[in-house]
C-alpha cells in the first residue's frame, strides 16, 4: 500500500492520485476494449453481446455511427469485422483518417449546425432505401442529439433549431428531460430512424452517456421505442419556463399543442430490432473503484445525486465523505452521472468545473481532494474536461488576487482553473460515458 502523504505534500500527491484514477478509469473503459470483449466476427458471423448475425445472409449491410464516439466505434467495428462495411459516420470532430466505404459528416455540439442536418438527411435517405433483406448496424453515443438533427417541421430553420437547443441546455433540466423535447421535434429521434429503415433487420450498439434506466434518452433514442410522450414535453416546458424562450416557430407548436407523437414499443419498426449497451457510466465506476481499492482506499460509490443541482450535489457528497473519514483513514467516494447547472450569464466553463469550484469554497484547509471531469474530454464551452481542487485551492486563488466566488457566480470557472493549473486537459477522447466525480479524504 502506498504510504500516506504528509504535510504540505499531501495535497499535491492526492490531486495527482485523483487525476491518475480518472485517467485509469477512462483507459479501462475504452471503446477498443469494449469491442474486444463484446463485438467479434469469425467466419462471417458477427457476435454482438448475446446475438449472432450471419453477414453472408443479408443482401446489403449498412452502418450508421453517430455521436462523440462515432469515429472510435467505426474503427473498432472494422478492427473486429474487417473492411466489409459501408455507411455514414457523423461526429463533432474530424477523424484522424477515413474508412473506405463511409461518408463523413461533422455535426455541431452542443448545438446543431448545417452538417448536422445534412447528416440526418443522408442517413434517412440511406435507411429508406433498405428492405427486409438488409441489415442495419447502428452505433450510437452521446452528443448524437445535436450532431445528427432534422426538424419534423420544415418551418423550423437552423437558426431556430440552435436557439431551441440553447434554451434546453441552459434550462437546468436533466438530459433525459431535454431529450424528451428533442425527440418530439425531430425527424430522426425517438425511434424515427428505426421507422425509416423498417422492415430491415436492425441492431444498435450503444455507448451510453445517460442514466442506466433511460437508455432511450441516449442521443434522444433514434432507434428505440420512445417511453416519453407529447404530454411530457408540455409538462417539461412548463416546469422550466421554456416556452417563452423558444423561437416563434417552436413556441407556436407548444402553444397549439401540435407536437407529433413518436413511435412506441408496439410499432412494427421494432419487431426486428435489438439494442445492446457495451459501455456505460457503470463501467467507468467499476474501473475507478477497483484501482482505488488497489491503492489502499476504502471505496464507496454513490450515484444518488445524478441530475441534481451542482451546489446541492456538492453539499451532499462532501457531507458523505466527511462522515466516511470518521470511520476510515483513507476514503475514496466515487459518484457517476451528471449534475445540472442553470446558466444565467455566459462565462467559460461547464458543470464539472462549476461543481469543483463550489467544492473548493467548502473544503478550504481540509484534507479533501475533489475531481470532477467529463469522459468526452470537453466540459461545457471550455477546452477542459473538468478540474481538480483541494484544501489549498481557495487560498492559492486568493493569493493571486482572484475571488473564487466571483468566478462561481459568473459561471466562469475555466479561466481560474487554467491559471491555477488545476484544469484537467485531455482533449476530445472519442468516448462519452457521462461524468466522474472523485472525492478523496485522508
Amino acid at each position: 500500500m502506498p504510504a500516506l502523504p504528509e504535510n504540505k505534500n499531501a495535497s499535491a500527491e492526492m490531486c495527482t492520485l485523483a487525476r491518475n484514477l480518472f485517467d485509469h478509469a477512462l483507459a479501462e473503459s475504452s471503446i477498443d476494449r469494449a469491442f474486444e470483449r463484446q463485438v467479434q466476427c469469425e467466419r462471417g458471423v458477427l457476435r454482438i453481446c448475446e446475438d449472432l448475425y450471419d453477414l453472408n445472409t443479408f443482401g446489403r449491410i449498412v452502418v450508421v455511427s453517430i455521436g462523440k464516439a462515432a469515429h472510435s466505434m467505426a474503427r473498432a467495428l472494422t478492427a473486429q469485422a474487417g473492411d466489409r462495411f459501408e455507411g455514414i459516420v457523423a461526429s463533432s470532430t474530424e477523424p484522424d483518417s477515413q474508412l473506405r466505404g463511409f461518408r463523413y459528416f461533422r455535426g455541431g455540439h452542443p448545438t446543431p449546425n448545417k452538417e448536422s442536418i445534412l447528416a440526418a438527411e443522408a442517413i434517412l435517405k440511406s435507411l429508406q432505401a433498405q428492405n427486409a433483406a438488409s441489415f442495419v448496424i447502428y452505433m450510437i453515443s452521446g452528443g448524437g442529439s445535436s450532431i445528427v438533427e432534422k426538424p419534423m417541421d420544415d418551418e423550423i430553420s437552423l437558426e431556430d433549431l440552435i436557439a431551441t437547443y440553447k434554451t434546453l441546455v441552459h434550462s437546468g433540466a436533466p438530459i433525459a428531460e431535454m431529450n424528451t423535447i428533442r425527440k418530439h421535434l425531430s425527424a430522426v429521434k425517438g425511434g424515427r430512424m428505426a421507422q425509416a429503415a423498417s422492415p430491415a433487420q436492425q441492431v444498435s450498439i450503444l455507448i451510453s452517456d445517460v442514466p442506466d434506466n433511460a437508455p432511450d434518452a441516449l442521443a434522444s433514442g433514434p432507434t428505440m421505442p420512445d417511453s416519453t410522450s407529447v404530454e411530457d414535453c408540455y409538462a417539461i416546458a412548463n416546469k422550466y419556463g421554456m416556452a417563452a424562450q423558444f423561437p416563434e416557430t417552436v413556441r407556436e407548436l407548444f402553444q397549439r399543442r401540435a407536437l407529433e407523437e413518436t413511435p412506441k414499443s408496439d410499432d412494427v419498426a421494432f419487431q426486428r430490432s435489438r439494442w445492446w449497451t457495451v459501455l456505460s457510466n457503470a463501467t467507468l465506476l467499476e474501473s475507478a473503484k477497483a484501482e482505488a481499492k488497489r491503492l489502499g482506499f476504502h471505496v464507496e460509490v454513490d450515484n444518488s445525486c445524478d441530475d441534481w443541482d451542482y451546489a446541492d450535489a456538492a453539499k451532499y457528497l462532501l457531507g458523505k465523505v466527511r462522515d466516511l473519514k470518521q470511520k476510515y483513514e483513507r476514503v475514496c467516494l466515487l459518484s457517476g452521472g451528471e449534475v445540472t447547472v442553470k446558466v444565467t450569464n455566459g462565462g467559460t466553463g461547464g458543470r464539472n468545473q462549476q461543481f469543483a469550484l463550489v467544492c473548493a469554497e467548502q473544503i478550504a484547509e481540509e484534507n479533501i481532494t475533489v475531481l470532477s471531469a467529463g469522459t468526452d474530454g470537453v466540459d461545457g464551452n471550455s477546452p477542459a474536461a473538468g478540474a481538480v481542487v483541494d484544501g489549498s485551492t481557495h487560498a492559492r486563488a486568493t493569493e493571486l488576487g482572484k475571488d473564487p466566488a466571483a468566478y462561481l457566480s459568473a459561471f466562469n470557472a475555466y479561466p481560474l482553473f487554467s491559471e491555477l493549473g488545476d484544469a484537467i486537459m485531455t482533449g476530445p477522447t472519442g468516448n462519452n460515458l457521462r461524468d466522474l466525480r472523485i472525492l478523496l479524504a485522508y
